[in-house]
C-alpha cells in the first residue's frame, strides 16, 4: 500500500472495520464530488518518508481544496502553483531562521525526501470545502501513525503549529522526542508567537545533540 516498512507498521490499523468504511467512503466522494488531493497522490506522506526514516514531523489539518494545490504533503503545493499565504509565512521564518533562500515554488517533497514526515490529520477533502472530510475516519487513521511515532526509541522532533496540532500531539512523550510547539503559520495567527519561534534550527540541535543528522532545510529552486 505505502511500499515501505509503513506497510508492516500499519498492518494491524489498516486492517481494522473502521479503516475498510473509510475507504469504501472515500471510493464514494471521489466517485461524486471532486477530492483532493488525486487519488495516487492520497498517500504521499507516507510512501516519501519511511517510517524508520523519519526525522521530524510537521503536522498540518487538512489538505488544500483548491484546483492542482494538495499533493498528499501537509503545507506544499505543486511546483508552479501559486504559493499559499501559510507557506509564504513558512518561507518567511525559514529565512529568519536558518539564512535559506526563499524558493521559487511551493513543493516540499526536499524535505519529505530527506525524513521530513509533512502529516496532515485529515488526508483528503472536497474542492472548496475546508474540513469537509472531517469525521470520516483518517483522524483515527493518523492518530495511529503518531502512536507508532511516539513508540520509536530515536528521538524525533515534533513540530505543532496551531491548537489543532497541538491536541493532536498532546500524548507525545517529551522525555524521549522534542515538540516544537507555536501558533499556526496563517496569516490570521502567525504575528502570534509563529514568526521568530525558530521552529527549523531548533529541530537540528536537538537532532544533533542526538548524534543524529539535521534536515537541509533550504528547498533548491527549480
Amino acid at each position: 500500500m505505502f511500499g515501505n516498512d509503513w506497510d508492516e507498521v500499519l498492518e494491524e490499523e489498516t486492517n481494522k472495520p473502521y479503516f475498510q468504511e473509510l475507504r469504501y467512503a472515500l471510493a464514494r466522494e471521489y466517485k461524486e464530488h471532486t477530492v483532493y488531493p488525486p487519488k495516487d497522490l492520497l498517500f504521499s506522506a507516507l510512501k516519501l518518508t519511511p517510517y524508520q526514516q523519519t526525522r521530524v514531523v510537521i503536522l498540518g489539518q487538512d489538505p488544500y481544496h483548491g484546483a492542482g494545490q494538495a499533493h498528499g504533503l501537509s503545507f506544499s503545493v505543486k511546483p508552479g502553483v501559486r504559493i499559499p499565504p501559510s507557506l509564504r509565512n513558512i518561507y518567511a521564518e525559514l529565512k529568519e531562521d536558518t539564512g535559506a533562500a526563499i524558493p521559487n515554488h511551493g513543493s516540499l517533497l526536499h524535505w519529505a525526501e530527506q525524513g521530513v514526515l509533512m502529516l496532515n490529520a485529515v488526508l483528503t477533502v472536497r474542492e472548496g470545502q475546508p474540513n469537509s472530510h472531517k469525521g470520516l475516519g483518517w483522524e483515527r487513521f493518523t492518530d495511529a501513525i503518531m502512536e507508532k511515532l511516539n513508540e520509536r526509541t530515536v528521538p524525533l522532533v515534533f513540530i505543532l503549529w496551531g491548537s489543532h496540532a497541538q491536541q493532536k500531539g498532546a500524548f507525545i512523550d517529551k522525555s524521549r522526542h522534542l515538540v516544537i510547539q507555536s501558533p499556526h503559520p496563517s496569516p490570521f495567527s502567525a504575528h502570534r508567537g509563529f514568526l521568530g519561534s525558530r521552529p527549523f534550527s531548533r529541530a537540528n540541535q536537538y537532532l544533533e545533540s542526538h548524534h543524529l543528522e539535521g534536515i537541509d532545510w533550504s528547498i533548491p529552486n527549480l
